[in-house]
């Protein structure tokens, strides 16, 4: 045996194999091992074969060679274009024309869009002040190639698989998009950018760069480029703007419109401080700027914008709401990449906007402001006069339509848009959320009880809410300290208890409470659901307000305000959604809270300012009042089966900063109430305006004409004693279809109700003052 052999015999178990005897055998058994070789192929080899072929086809070496190829590919591509693509003129968009502003009837609103550009040479501007523009958007810029490979690689990638814009371009690609191409959102014009900015950074010194993008870019107040934007903000010319000045500009370019110190909330001056300090920050850390001289350093508060005649009164709040409208909708459709870019494209001009709102209808709720709010105040007599902002809009619930808007007494004065700020709390409007979520989700009270209508609860004042037995550590105080013992929710409605509402909310589930808001057109974004939540403490506006009672007017059907009714531009078109969206809470549901909220008007808090007012002619109406903690808003939201309106009145500091403040007094009045100012205004415009025949098709039997389940027993501390008479009786519990109540608490008979016919008669109790009685001004408790 050879060694081979003994190698295979050792293998085999070390044994040896057994000797041949004829030449013939070996040839035999060479042919049989063959044949077992092809017969084995057929079987386990056949599927080996597939496996193999794979492997054969995507080795490492032929899946890194065609990543090569495709990296060469890329880059010959790269190469074709970057040959072929030229530095072009300017963009067309360069030249600025007027926008036009129309009524929904074709009437000329308004023309804007005179072009407020000075061109300066860098060497005008403070070496500081251009550092601060390089610390604000890119601090590598004096260093870089022009591009930023990553976030425009990252922004092709979004763009091609449509997630939106994305920010991270240089200092080079702003330019080259805002003075040589377009804002459209395509992978076309962003090649183009990255390679004309390549090229233009060869070409150029970095100097006439950063001199072009500060030149060119817009600053909100239909300022473009540094100059103009010194004297918008400063009163000064581009050469003396200090670093604290300049810093605040570059900050600016973020989002013009929401930085601009005049017209920002809280939220917006917050955010334009934060990158205030983020570019000196940034200065400090490049070397441009000592830390001391950077610790010495103050916000400087920007100066009001110049007056435009042509924005006086309420033309000034509907035009910048119409144009805010429209940046919104420029990105969502993805023609511009943000709302600084939207912002700049609508001051471009050549827009021309049909609003909805109606003439005749914006003249009578402006007028009705002016009637029943503005004639009585008195700043010289009563300073707190001064402090009082009203807000308002006005919806239609079939199409949506913002038919009328009121922003304050004159955009030149007041440039803050009281119908669309959200900085303070719509308090008890909040109030329906709270039933519509119970209805929407079948909820129990904590002893298993459907909460409905005629469902009771205790309106114990400082009643300590529980969720299954155990305290949530919230007692909310009812107006004024009161208790109301067992009432039914329709009573805790019309008379705005808290401690009922707070109860409900936990009952409900605040979660569920917070969905349900957000259904109905509440921004819930980041709110906690916590049973604080059911007085109202989130911030809305009346804009929010007027979408939230339109859509349980419209029977849960979602209505979404829509100010424009359409738009046109000679080279881009814009649409916009259907106002009426789907249904997001039951009928029933919605229907049953708009027959509860009657009783509000009928027999509530809203009696004496709308129902009991001389000029209703019929008109089925329902709403809500609401007034804040420590009386720093006060709201009236209320609808007929044709038009909701939200009035809002808003306790502001006439004095910058401009601090909420209670208005406690204001008027007159010992305390503002949602009943008082905000109803007055609603029924003078309202009753004024809506049609006196129309009728809520209501799909529900409970509300406010349906006699409780159970009559409750009503326990309630002594009134507190009115600073002065009464202008009406106090209301009673019963319907609010029956009579006017009686003094005394015997039954009153039962009489037609408007919608149904008369309910049995309802025993009437001793209730708290209507609101907008006297009480005593200095308990800032919220109340309705």
């Amino acid at each position: 045996m050879g060694r081979a052999e003994e190698r295979r015999a050792r293998q085999r178990g070390g044994h040896r194999a057994a000797p041949t005897s004829s030449s013939a055998t070996p040839a035999a058994g060479v042919t049989g091992g063959r044949a077992a070789a092809r017969r084995a192929a057929k079987g386990g080899g056949r599927a080996k074969d597939g496996k193999s072929r794979i492997r054969r086809l995507f080795t490492w070496k032929k899946m890194l060679g065609t990543f090569f190829g495709l990296c060469l590919l890329g880059i010959g591509a790269f190469i074709v274009l970057y040959l072929v693509t030229p530095i072009p003129p300017a963009n067309a968009d360069a030249k600025v024309q007027s926008n036009i502003y129309k009524y929904s009837n074709g009437d000329l609103l308004a023309r804007t869009g005179t072009l407020n550009r000075e061109i300066v040479n860098l060497a005008e501007v403070p070496k500081p002040v251009q550092r601060t523009f390089v610390a604000a958007e890119n601090k590598t810029f004096y260093q870089d190639s022009g591009v930023d490979l990553r976030g425009t690689a990252r922004g092709l990638f979004n763009t091609f698989t449509g997630k939106g814009a994305q920010g991270g371009s240089t200092i080079t690609q702003q330019y080259v998009k805002n003075y040589y191409l377009t804002q459209e959102q395509t992978v076309t014009r962003k090649l183009k950018e990255l390679v004309i900015s390549l090229k233009l950074d060869r070409e150029k010194p970095k100097d006439y760069i950063l001199a072009g993008y500060i030149n060119t870019s817009y600053y909100g107040r239909g300022a473009y480029g540094i100059q103009a934007a010194a004297q918008a903000y400063y009163r000064v010319d581009a050469q003396d703007l200090s670093v604290e000045q300049g810093a605040y500009l570059a900050a600016l370019l973020q989002a013009p419109n929401q930085y601009d110190w005049a017209i920002a909330g809280p939220e917006g001056k917050r955010l334009v401080q934060n990158r205030w300090n983020y570019v000196l920050d940034n200065m400090v850390e490049e070397g441009w700027l000592s830390k001391d001289k950077r610790d010495a350093m103050k916000f400087e508060v920007p100066k009001p914008p110049l007056n435009d005649p042509s924005m006086e009164g309420q033309t000034g709040y509907l035009v910048k709401s119409a144009d805010a409208a429209l940046e919104r909708r420029l990105v969502a459709q993805g023609t511009a990449e943000d709302i600084k870019t939207a912002q700049a494209m609508v001051d471009q001009g050549g827009w021309t906007l049909t609003l909805n709102v109606d003439k005749k209808k914006q003249a009578a709720l402006t007028e009705a402001v002016k009637t029943q709010l503005n004639s009585k105040l008195d700043p010289k007599k009563r300073p707190v006069d001064a402090d009082v902002q009203a807000g308002a809009v006005s919806v239609d619930p079939k199409t949506g339509a913002v038919v009328a808007m009121y922003g304050g007494k004159n955009y030149l004065d007041h440039y803050l848009n009281n119908a669309t700020r959200t900085d303070y709390q719509p308090a008890s409007t909040f109030k329906p959320v709270i039933l519509a979520a119970a209805l929407e989700e079948k909820a129990e009270t904590q002893d298993g009880k459907p909460i409905t209508a005629n469902t009771i609860y205790d309106g114990t004042s400082k009643r300590q809410v529980v969720d299954n037995g155990t305290k949530v550590g919230f007692a909310p105080e009812n107006e004024d300290d009161e208790d109301y013992g067992k009432i039914t929710v329709q009573r805790a409605m019309n008379d705005s208890v808290n401690s009922v509402f707070a109860q409900m909310g936990v009952d409900v589930g605040m979660s569920e409470v917070m969905k349900v808001g957000g259904l109905l057109g509440l921004d819930t974004k980041g709110l906690q659901a916590v049973p604080a939540q059911t007085l109202g403490t989130m911030g809305a506006s009346p804009l929010e307000m007027a979408g939230v009672y339109a859509t349980l007017d419209n029977h849960g059907k979602k209505v979404t305000p829509a100010l424009i009714k359409s738009v046109e531009h000679n080279s881009r078109t814009v649409t916009f959604p259907d106002p009426i969206g789907e249904q997001v809470i039951s009928p029933e549901a919605a229907d049953t809270v708009t027959s509860v909220l009657t009783g509000v008007v009928d027999d509530g808090t809203a009696k004496r300012s709308v129902q009991d007012n001389p000029k209703r002619d019929g008109q089925q109406v329902a709403g809500k009042t609401g007034t804040s903690d420590d009386n720093k808003s006060a709201w009236f939201t209320g609808y007929t089966p044709d038009l909701v309106t939200s009035v809002g009145l808003f306790g502001e500091d006439n004095k910058p900063p401009h601090p909420q403040v209670p208005m406690y007094k204001a008027g007159g009045e010992p305390r503002v109430n949602g009943g008082g100012f905000p109803a007055q205004i609603w029924a003078a415009y309202m009753f004024g305006v809506t049609a006196t025949d129309t009728k809520f098709d209501l799909d529900t039997d409970q509300g406010a004409a349906v006699r409780p389940t159970a009559t409750p027993t009503i326990t309630q501390r002594p009134t507190p004693t009115p600073t002065k008479d009464p202008t009406t009786a106090p209301p009673t519990s019963a319907s609010p279809t029956s009579p006017s109540p009686t003094p005394t608490n015997s039954p009153t008979p039962p009489s037609q109700s408007p919608t149904t016919s008369a309910p049995p008669s309802i025993p009437t109790t001793t209730s708290p003052p209507a609101d907008g009685e006297p009480v005593d001004p200095f308990n800032p408790d919220e109340d309705q």
